[in-house]
């Protein structure tokens, strides 16, 4: 960056500007690598290596014949200044330094041990093309900052070889025609680059916005699912529900252990429609009044394993005292969650299994265990049937992650399974939120 500021002045501007010629683009790949065309590819190699076979010997004789150059001489002087074109097709600035250095060293030769006296001057005209086909590579490579400086640099020593020649020597001074040249392809090159880089950064940002409007396409799509859902489950529930607290009333002569399992399994339907009314909520409000509910935690993970054991999955819990009142409701709240998805695992895949669920403190952590053996007989999975998507550990790892935690799932020798998360005590969110995705 050129400072601006009252105490640099243009040397120290033209000397910021100098400075990117030692600092060549990080992009090193040849040109057209990209291609899946084999001879795409190796095409920039065939251009060079064909204007090296024209310009070498025409340059050898153009410096012997022309100018007066001893012959060995001429010949490494017009390899210096051909050759590195190979170089250009992946280093252009690097190639521009050699052929460059090796143009004004040529000229500083001719001008000094120079006999001839039928040339152009300051460039001859093989040098001069061979430069010009640089410039194609390192204006398609290099930043604008670049390129002015570059053609600064040349348009300052051809000037100054320029006036360095006294009298009629030479046949035509072709600096101008050189400076026009130079300038007329590093424009046309360092446009083509810049309009080639804004269509790529273009088509990103189109493909960007595509991404993100097929993703918000879909959650509109799994919102409205889920809230069709919703009202076909509700109403299955709601049947439920009121069947279940009017059986003992409707059947005569019903048992006690029959009235109170018809009024446990009520009391469970409500607490499922409860549930979906929450999740509901907060898939139709990014400002969900569900998230003002009371939410679960460690305190009614004794009714959860009750109920799983109503469903035929005996449970243990053990929890330490005083974890109760100190453990943070959204700490509390993911704890249950995930020993809810632990147990519901529990019940589909490996039923009648005895479970064990254990919840304590490891200083400023909370150690969430549950724990299943192997199912009392070989039973089927009761979602043996379907695919199976693996939403349940991913939930588990969502509810784990809000938290700064870890979670760690597998299963054991004896044909069970473990879920044990570690939930830091110290989190600093006391309202806590159900993930949405």
């Amino acid at each position: 960056m050129i400072d601006s500021s009252p105490g640099s002045g243009p040397l120290d501007a033209a000397r910021a500007l100098l400075s990117t010629l030692v600092r060549p683009s990080t992009d090193h790949t040849p040109f057209l690598a990209q291609s899946s065309r084999p001879w795409v590819r190796h095409l920039p190699y065939v251009l060079a290596v064909a204007a090296i076979s024209s310009l070498l010997p025409s340059g050898i004789n153009v410096m012997a014949n022309d100018y007066g150059i001893n012959g060995g001489l001429a010949g490494a002087l017009a390899v210096a200044q051909t050759a590195p074109l190979l170089l250009a097709v992946s280093r252009p600035l690097a190639a521009w330094w050699m052929i460059g250095g090796t143009g004004l060293l040529a000229a500083l030769l001719v001008l000094t041990t120079g006999t001839g006296t039928a040339g152009l001057w300051p460039w001859t005209a093989t040098g001069l093309v061979g430069y010009l086909l640089l410039m194609v590579p390192l204006s398609l490579r290099e930043p604008r900052r670049t390129l002015i400086a570059v053609w600064l640099v040349t348009a300052g020593w051809s000037a100054a070889l320029s006036l360095a020649a006294t009298g009629s020597r030479y046949t035509g001074d072709n600096v101008l025609l050189v400076i026009a040249l130079t300038g007329a392809v590093l424009v046309l090159g360092g446009a083509l680059r810049e309009s080639a880089e804004a269509r790529r950064l273009l088509s990103e940002q189109a493909q960007i916005s595509e991404v993100e409007r097929e993703r918000r396409t879909l959650l509109e799509e799994r919102a409205r699912i889920a809230r069709e859902l919703h009202d076909v489950v509700a109403h299955h529930m709601s049947v439920i529900a009121v069947q279940a607290a009017s059986a003992p009333y409707r059947i005569p002569d019903v048992p006690a252990d029959a009235a109170e399992e018809f009024t446990a399994i009520a009391g469970t339907a409500r607490e499922s429609l409860a549930e979906m009314r929450r999740l509901l909520g907060v898939l139709r409000s990014e400002e969900s009044g569900g998230e003002k509910a009371p939410q679960p935690g460690v305190g009614q993970l004794a009714q959860l394993v009750e109920t799983v054991g109503r469903a035929g999955v005996p449970a243990e819990l053990t929890v330490d005292d005083g974890l109760v009142e100190t453990v943070p409701q959204a700490v509390g709240l993911s704890a249950y969650r995930i020993v809810q998805e632990a147990l519901a695992n529990v019940v589909r895949h490996a039923p009648g299994a005895q479970a064990w669920v254990s919840l304590s403190s490891d200083g400023p952590a909370l150690l969430v265990t549950v724990v299943n053996g192997p199912p009392p007989e070989r039973t089927e999975s009761l979602e043996a049937s379907a695919e199976g998507t693996g939403h349940g550990l991913v939930g588990m790892r969502e509810r784990v992650r809000l938290v700064d935690g870890r979670l760690d799932t597998g299963p054991l020798p004896d044909g069970g399974f473990k879920v044990a998360a570690v939930l830091p005590l110290g989190t600093s969110d006391n309202t806590p939120r159900e993930p949405t995705a």
